[in-house]
């Protein structure tokens, strides 16, 4: 009930709820909320001019993953892409959004992805940079989605909140919903929680963990639990092995290559002097090189002369 008071507030008079529900992004990418968001109260974006805080509350209620690109926000949202363009960018200046990008950590490439980063709680630049360190401060309470709303100047619900859920857990409490005959139980996802944190260890990616252990189920699954633990087992990625940088080393006086023993203090023997070692011939100067080729040209010359009849 307070969520719909909440959203019926910050809309507008002329917006209608779309037919379809939100649209999610490619596996990876989409929206990423923060951690240790304070419990949500229609307080959150009073701050905002109405436009900034209709679509900072339709934000904050899109489930994980979804596709916030301003080219689909046009399509559920009564505003323009251009108009969406100008509200996100003051969203941004007041703390709530950041978009980057994030490296793939231990994939053994260079590629980036990215990233939308939403926080209902409006955050300073200095929770911004411990964020992007992985440093984030402690000491901020959390939600679970889907929590009740509490009304202004009202305490919220005096119960136990449950901890926020790892990547791994919501990976398997979602598993369901690709693969529906790999429904788990929450004891399930609980036992099954720490093989999933080793394959994100080792590189793995959500969309390399699902086709792992959705790709060529047998009909029927009599154990969903029993068929993703074995397939964790048995499909676990080797730990990624840190390849050797290559590299080449050049004489410090000359810059010609060479292997570190023929290289010692980084100068190359000719360059040394040692016995038995001649140095590679130094460049002519710019005016003999013009010299070198008049007398060439003058040659050609007396040469065709002799030749005409």
């Amino acid at each position: 009930m307070a969520d719909a008071k909440l959203s019926a507030a910050f809309l507008p008079a002329h917006a209608t709820p779309h037919a379809d529900p939100h649209p999610m992004a490619n596996p990876g990418y989409g929206k990423r909320s923060t951690p240790a968001q304070l419990p949500r109260t229609n307080d959150d974006f009073l701050h905002l001019p109405p436009r900034e805080a209709s679509i900072a509350a339709y934000l904050d209620r899109l489930p994980e993953g979804t596709d916030i690109s301003v080219k689909t926000l046009a399509k559920y949202l009564p505003y323009g892409q251009c108009a969406l363009r100008t509200a996100l960018n003051r969203i941004q200046e007041a703390g709530h959004l950041r978009r980057g990008r994030e490296h793939l950590s231990g994939s053994g490439s260079a590629r980036w992805i990215t990233r939308t980063w939403f926080s209902r709680t409006a955050r300073d630049e200095a929770w911004w940079t411990a964020f992007t360190r992985g440093d984030v401060p402690e000491g901020e309470g959390s939600e679970e989605p889907g929590s009740e709303v509490a009304g202004p100047g009202e305490a919220g619900p005096d119960r136990h909140r449950p901890p926020t859920r790892s990547r791994a857990f919501v990976l398997l409490a979602a598993l369901g919903r690709t693969a529906p005959a790999l429904s788990l139980s929450y004891g399930d996802c609980v036992r099954l929680e720490p093989q999933v944190r080793e394959w994100f260890a080792r590189g793995a990616a959500e969309a390399d963990i699902l086709r792992a252990l959705t790709c060529g189920l047998p009909s029927p699954v009599h154990s969903p639990a029993a068929l993703v633990r074995s397939r964790l087992t048995t499909k676990l990625p080797p730990e990624p092995i840190a390849l050797p940088t290559l590299r080449v080393l050049e004489c410090g006086t000359c810059g010609a290559p060479g292997r570190p023993e023929v290289l010692p203090g980084g100068v190359c023997g000719p360059c040394r002097g040692g016995p038995g070692h001649r140095r590679h011939p130094s460049a002519l100067p710019s005016a003999r090189v013009h010299a070198h080729a008049a007398t060439a040209r003058a040659a050609a010359s007396r040469s065709q002369e002799r030749t005409q009849p």
